[in-house]
């Protein structure tokens, strides 16, 4: 079982990025997709979640109208497009399954792969 983020890079504020976050080994359709980050000496935290159907999706308040979390069911793949990025979204991105969104703590998600580092620019 993997979950395998990419996508990261150094970009300028401002400026927009796409994650993915591919999955192998299991059907990802039989899980919620949170999207967690963890900055430099800080907690690992969830950013956004979405439901097994798109159409349920959660965004934490730092993030609400920049961020825009799907999924591709059929690709086993799954997305955060990030726009209008901040220094302060600078971290390392992980995707995570878990069993529903209503859940915020990391314990509750499984963690099956590297991250991917996001770094804005000032």
């Amino acid at each position: 079982v993997q979950l395998q983020a990419s996508g990261g890079g150094l970009v300028q504020d401002g400026d927009s990025l796409r994650l993915s976050c591919v999955a192998s080994g299991f059907t990802l359709d039989a899980y919620v997709i949170a999207w967690f980050r963890q900055a430099p000496g800080k907690e690992r935290e969830r950013v956004s979640c979405i439901g097994t159907s798109e159409g349920s999706t959660y965004y934490t308040d730092r993030v609400r109208g920049r961020f825009s979390i799907s999924r591709d069911n059929a690709k086993n793949t799954a997305f955060l497009q990030m726009n209008s990025l901040k220094p302060e979204d600078t971290a390392v991105y992980y995707c995570a399954r878990g069993t529903r969104c209503s859940y915020y703590s990391t314990s509750k998600y499984e963690f099956r792969g590297q991250g991917t580092l996001v770094t804005v620019s000032s």
